[in-house]
């Protein structure tokens, strides 16, 4: 079979991960999951989960630094492009994600882990925290969206048309909006595009999660200039409702530019707040 451009473009991004890494399908009711594996095989795990048509190698900068003290286990999101496959099970709502996320913890061999989203990944990671508090250690929240607050109407309105009728230029112009001068990485950048015009994709979404009913310790890393919302209001809101929180605006940072912009600083703020809680449960 003929590789697409976004296989092409999917490859080119796998070959900037850190190695070794491994590729897994894990085995779940709506199909296998890919995930790309890294870090000590000793670690305590950390999930990840990317936003909407970044697939799981959005990662790829971030991967080294969080492997050195954890196994990464970076997912491509079930029903968006990637090479996570949909068959199985029919996916219809957000209870069937929440199905889908303890298959693959299970799969994982993974009774409780660290778990981090960026965007409708940090939706999702946060909607499994109240669905499987048991399973949940520590919650970090990359920009999420739809959590404390909802888009902001112009951010909606830019996205339209790629929502509407998708293709890559329209994909790459509003990247190019929403992430303005901090041009992310260009090879990321094509994967995203091209992601947006992959056939049969399928975002299930719900009802914003019960943040107030978090127990557990939660990190939110906010975006200084988001145009998926007003960092400033969203940061007040999350402090205020989170029983254990611990809130940071990025400087510089837009939305879509994380994880992978400033990694360093991303890096940093989520090491600090995961390691936190290790050397806690070890005493």
């Amino acid at each position: 079979m003929s590789l697409t451009a976004f296989d092409l473009s999917y490859d080119e991004l796998r070959a900037r991960w850190p190695e070794p890494t491994e590729e897994l399908d894990v085995a779940t009711p709506y199909g296998p999951t890919r995930v790309h594996a890294h870090g000590r095989a000793d670690g305590s795990p950390l999930v990840l989960l990317p936003g909407g048509s970044a697939t799981g190698l959005v990662w790829f900068a971030n991967a080294a630094a969080l492997g050195t003290r954890h196994r990464v286990y970076a997912v491509d999101l079930m029903g968006d492009a990637g090479r996570t496959e949909r068959r199985g099970t029919p996916l219809k709502n957000a209870d069937d994600m929440m199905v889908w996320l303890d298959a693959l913890l299970d799969g994982l061999g993974l009774a409780h882990t660290d778990l981090c989203g960026h965007s409708y990944g940090a939706w999702l990671a946060a909607t499994y925290a109240l669905h499987a508090p048991r399973r949940v250690e520590r919650l970090a929240l990359v920009d999420p969206t739809q959590v404390f607050a909802g888009f902001r109407p112009g951010y909606l309105l830019r996205a339209l048309p790629t929502l509407i009728r998708p293709t890559e230029a329209r994909a790459r112009s509003f990247l190019a909006w929403e992430t303005a001068d901090v041009h992310p990485d260009e090879t990321w950048q094509r994967l995203y595009a091209l992601a947006c015009t992959v056939p049969g994709r399928t975002f299930v979404t719900g009802g914003r999660p019960r943040a107030a009913e978090l127990s557990l310790p939660v990190l939110v890393l906010l975006a200084e200039r988001s145009r998926a919302h007003d960092a400033a209001k969203v940061a007040e809101r999350a402090r205020r409702v989170l029983r254990q929180g611990e809130v940071t605006v990025l400087p510089g940072a837009t939305h879509h530019s994380l994880p992978l912009t400033a990694p360093e600083l991303v890096n940093d703020r989520l090491l600090g707040f995961l390691d936190a809680g290790h050397r806690t449960s070890s005493r």
